[in-house]
């Protein structure tokens, strides 16, 4: 039976000051009652969290769903939450935008040898290169959900030759689409890949020497996914061997990244402090406020995770 009550939300954002975001939720749910972690009644229907404890879930027994502030739902899963609780992830929430802005950026810089120039000039020299065509940068993105498809076509638009690869067949006006086994005739065809993919047990350490070793020779790298995605130490020995001639990677397996770290001072890689996409305050209230009045009327809602799948 539909909800006929106030709602009561627990937000649980323990990296974060979770005050603007709670009070931009209340303007669209006025009558609903908000608690920040750790100052939380045990009683909430729903939980919006990011960096959410084991503990904050430990001390709400009546949650009915919980929202993440992001579209990885790797740290929800990797906790003990009842399997009758839906988790609900942000569904673009003005990521996908973003996204494609960076990987157009370190796509564009790679290509018309940007990095190439800066480091040059920084070390006295002045000398110009051959022009290169878009057309000779196949590109492929790992992962067509809701933000990978976004920056396929995005990249698509601009006049390279796109190929995505999912788990399951997708179709794209523009993009041909590879899916399941054809992983490996994925990557052949692709000298710069996008990684999109969620993180989960088969998608762990995707991006290490076998599979890499299947780019085209000179290939680049972007990461935008998840740092568990790729084998660092292979991306460093691929380097090493002019397989891949660079890499633009903003997440990584530990954060924030040491500073010893080699990424920090390669010369071929660009390192980013895991900003390609930022949630958005309005546009993710406005779709989680919606969602919690969807579920409060009975109505089933979209974005809800298939544990199994992991996304």
């Amino acid at each position: 039976m539909p909800t006929t009550t106030s709602p009561k939300i627990a937000w649980c954002c323990p990296t974060i000051d979770a005050t603007p975001w709670a009070k931009a939720l209340a303007l669209r749910l006025p009558s609903a009652k908000m608690d920040i972690w750790p100052n939380c009644a045990a009683d909430a229907d729903y939980a919006i969290t990011w960096a959410p404890t084991q503990a904050f879930f430990d001390s709400q027994p009546k949650l009915k769903a919980v929202f993440a502030l992001g579209a990885g739902m790797d740290a929800l899963l990797g906790l003990n939450i009842p399997a009758n609780v839906k988790l609900v992830r942000i569904e673009d929430g003005g990521m996908g935008a973003q996204m494609a802005d960076y990987v157009t950026y370190a796509l564009l810089r790679h290509v018309r040898r940007l990095d190439v120039y800066e480091q040059e000039i920084r070390a006295g020299g002045w000398a110009q290169h051959p022009a290169q065509e878009h057309k000779d940068f196949p590109v492929g993105v790992l992962g067509l959900g809701e933000l990978g498809s976004q920056m396929a076509l995005r990249v698509r638009d601009l006049g390279f030759p796109v190929a995505g690869w999912s788990r399951t067949a997708r179709s794209l006006s523009g993009i041909e689409c590879f899916s399941g086994d054809q992983l490996n005739a994925f990557l052949a065809r692709s000298r710069v890949l996008i990684c999109a993919l969620p993180l989960t047990a088969q998608t762990q350490d995707i991006l290490n020497e076998a599979n890499l070793k299947q780019l085209q020779t000179g290939a680049f790298i972007i990461n935008v996914a998840r740092g568990a995605h790729l084998v660092e130490a292979d991306l460093l020995k691929l380097l090493g061997s002019g397989h891949i001639t660079g890499a633009c990677i903003d997440v990584l397996r530990t954060e924030p990244a040491p500073a010893d770290h080699p990424f920090r001072h390669h010369p071929r890689i660009t390192l980013t402090p895991h900003i390609s996409a930022m949630t958005l305050l309005e546009p993710s209230m406005e779709q989680i406020s919606q969602k919690i009045r969807a579920l409060l009327a009975g109505e089933t809602i979209s974005g809800i995770v298939d544990r199994a799948r992991g996304y």
